[in-house]
Formats: C-alpha cells, sequence, structure tokens
C-alpha cells in the first residue's frame, strides 16, 4: 500500500524532472500573448505594426513577433465571402512584415493565392453543380415520396428549405472545402516555419 502515490505526488515529481524552464521560455511565455493582442489589434483596429514592435525592447520583439504570426496565420482562410478575402489580405499583409524571409513567405503566398483563386474559380463551379444535383436528387425524392403517398396529385415543395437538403448541403460543402482546407493548413504550417 505505501506504493500507491497520489495525484500532487505524481504531479510534482513530473515537475522535478522537467528542470527550471529557462530565461527563453519565460520570456516567450510572457511575451508571446502580447503578439497574439497585437495581432487582434491590427486585424481590427488597423494599428502599424512596425511602430507597435519598435516600443518593445529588441530582446523581446522575437517573441512578440512570433505570438502576432500566429495569430494572423490562424486568420487567413478559404476566401468564402469579401469579409474573409479582406481578412486574408490584412493578414498576409501584417506576416509580410513580421517575417524576415521575405522571398519565402511570397513563395508561400503564391501558392496560397493559385489555392484561393482555384477556390474562387473552379471550386464555385464544383459547388454549384454539386447544389443543383443535390436540388434535383431530392426533388425527384420527394415526387416520388408524392405519388406513392397521394397518386398522380402534383405538389411543389421547396427542398432547398427542408432540413434533409439543409443538412446533407453542409456535408457536401465540407466534403468540397476539406481538400482545400488540407492544402491551406500545410502551407500555414510552412509559414510558421519561416523566420
Amino acid at each position: 500500500m505505501a506504493d500507491i502515490k497520489s495525484a500532487l505526488e505524481i504531479a510534482m515529481e513530473k515537475i522535478a524532472q522537467m528542470g527550471e524552464a529557462t530565461e527563453e521560455e519565460r520570456l516567450k511565455w510572457k511575451h508571446t500573448p502580447e503578439g497574439e493582442k497585437l495581432a487582434t489589434r491590427y486585424l481590427k483596429e488597423d494599428c502599424n505594426l512596425v511602430a507597435e514592435l519598435s516600443q518593445h525592447p529588441e530582446n523581446i520583439r522575437k517573441y512578440i513577433a512570433e505570438g502576432a504570426a500566429g495569430i494572423l496565420i490562424r486568420n487567413i482562410d478559404l476566401p468564402r465571402h469579401d469579409a474573409a478575402k479582406k481578412s486574408n489580405r490584412k493578414a498576409m499583409d501584417g506576416l509580410k512584415i513580421l517575417k524576415s524571409d521575405k522571398v519565402g513567405v511570397e513563395n508561400i503566398y503564391s501558392r496560397i493565392r493559385y489555392l484561393f483563386n482555384h477556390y474562387t474559380e473552379t471550386g464555385a463551379q464544383q459547388r454549384q453543380q454539386a447544389y443543383q444535383s443535390l436540388k434535383t436528387e431530392l426533388e425527384a425524392k420527394v415526387q416520388q415520396t408524392i405519388q406513392q403517398q397521394l397518386g398522380s396529385l402534383k405538389i411543389n415543395i421547396d427542398v432547398e428549405k427542408q432540413p434533409e437538403f439543409q443538412q446533407e448541403w453542409r456535408r457536401i460543402q465540407n466534403q468540397l472545402d476539406s481538400q482545400y482546407l488540407t492544402l491551406l493548413s500545410e502551407y500555414q504550417r510552412e509559414l510558421s516555419a519561416i523566420s
């Protein structure tokens, strides 16, 4: 029975094994959230990233920039509507300011722009075709059910407003978007790795 340890004892042992945090880790923990707040302010209020960063001592700027870059990268999303396009442009502009490897960033941006163009052009056509196909399929199903139950009576039902249609359409949209989101996530990881 003496070998059984409490959760607190186990946690304390693990903490002791981890050792003391380095000064760099402490600086990162302290200043990364400041960078995250800065990025949020930049996206909402249009503050000047360079001016804001220059107000901090040189030794902590990189932690603030890392925090800000993380938020900006997470704010790059598929251009589903005009607000998303505007947000993407702003986040990408901000990242370009923060990252020192401008060429590397621009190389990834060109792939992201290609992905976004494909999404808005070819992807839009695919979504429209899938929508029409689903609508036609469900209209036929509904008419068949009505004919089986009521005979030759014709009733017009707006299938687009039916919960079954909405649920299936969301599933199809998610399926179509997933291929784009997979690539976008890969590009976001690459952006995170760039200094």
